[in-house]
């Protein structure tokens, strides 16, 4: 059965579904809002979380030519050059180990998502469990290769990748090193809807890949990665907020603590209620056949009378003979005296 380890958990299909709260940039520049994203974090069930490793200048450029200023109108962030918006979201290099400190001591996973390989130094002399790689960099086969050989277990999401490129991420990474590896499902929109997440291709990417596979799910509320979740997924990446209200780059499309850990609770529920392929009911089930419908003597009878629907029903509970043989035994003649309420069986024929 396909499963990695981060840490001391196990994900795959054998356990609950891994649970990672995305930071991002919903600290707002504050320190102590970030610890206590951690904290809150935590108490809402999330088993890791993800910071991003980035500055605005190994990010992009400091300039306003045509590509470097997002003009979409329908975007969060229409309006504002690449370079400001990765200063102002850019989680400082310097607060990575205080939260990371912070969410070991909630017993809790922290690791990153690098954005070049002074990110993945610098992390590396942090010892992260794990890494992630965003789905825009899904195609960066020199930064995967890069994290491939820390050894470390990597998450990558797929986002907008073709079968072909995740391919390409896939084989690039285990060439390089890598032996763990989960393939995320992700509709690289911000906020995402439900109806273009395509959550069926869950399954047909680990038989395409053989890896393990998760959702990175940019959807208001949970209803989404419980969906996944029925379909394969082993690991759920939610940005995470205090509160939307509060506003921050990533806000709007954030899980709040009450419905990350309604996800929580629901994950586990959909993985639990998977099982196996079952018929005929479960061993939990065995006392409620005496509620199945059967034959049963329906008014007072002799012994020689004929069995007809006059005196022969079917009926509640289950401790006749199945409602299948009603029409073999109509006509029959029973060899006994018989009240209103005895079970039909074989027995009783003369």
């Amino acid at each position: 059965m396909m499963e990695i380890q981060i840490g001391d958990r196990k994900i795959g299909p054998a356990h609950r579904p891994y649970l990672i709260a995305e930071m991002s940039g919903n600290h707002n520049q504050s320190l102590e809002r970030a610890l206590e994203i951690v904290d809150a974090a935590a108490l809402s069930g999330a088993d890791a979380i993800k910071l991003q490793t980035y500055t605005a200048d190994t990010m992009t450029l400091n300039t306003r030519a045509p590509g470097f200023v997002i003009e979409d109108p329908n975007s969060l962030w229409a309006g504002r050059q690449l370079y400001d918006l990765y200063h102002e979201a850019h989680t400082p290099w310097e607060w990575h180990r205080p939260i990371m400190e912070r969410a070991k001591a909630q017993g809790m996973h922290c690791f990153s998502t690098p954005f070049d390989d002074t990110a993945v130094d610098f992390l590396e002399s942090l010892d992260v469990p794990a890494y992630k790689i965003a789905s825009f960099e899904c195609t960066d086969l020199p930064l995967i290769r890069k994290v491939a050989a820390t050894g470390k277990p990597m998450i990558i999401s797929t986002g907008m990748a073709k079968l072909s490129e995740i391919d390409d991420a896939v084989r690039a990474a285990r060439a390089a090193g890598a032996k763990q590896i989960v393939l995320l499902k992700c509709t690289s929109t911000y906020p995402a809807s439900p109806d273009n997440t395509n959550v069926v291709t869950i399954p047909n990417l680990r038989a395409a890949t053989g890896c393990v596979v998760g959702l990175s799910d940019h959807t208001m509320g949970c209803g989404v990665a419980i969906a996944a979740v029925a379909l394969g997924a082993t690991l759920i990446e939610k940005h995470f907020t205090l509160r939307r209200a509060d506003g921050g780059v990533d806000s709007s499309f954030s899980m709040e603590p009450a419905e990350f850990a309604a996800l929580r609770s629901e994950s586990e529920r959909a993985w639990l209620s998977l099982g196996t392929v079952s018929y005929g009911g479960s061993s939990a089930e065995e006392k409620s056949k005496i509620f199945r419908r059967s034959l049963y003597i329906s008014v007072d009878m002799k012994a020689g009378d004929v069995l007809s629907a006059r005196n022969m029903r079917i009926i509640r509970p289950g401790f006749g003979l199945p409602p299948k043989y009603y029409d073999t035994l109509l006509g029959k003649r029973i060899n006994r005296d018989v009240t209103a309420g005895t079970p039909v069986d074989w027995e009783l024929l003369a």
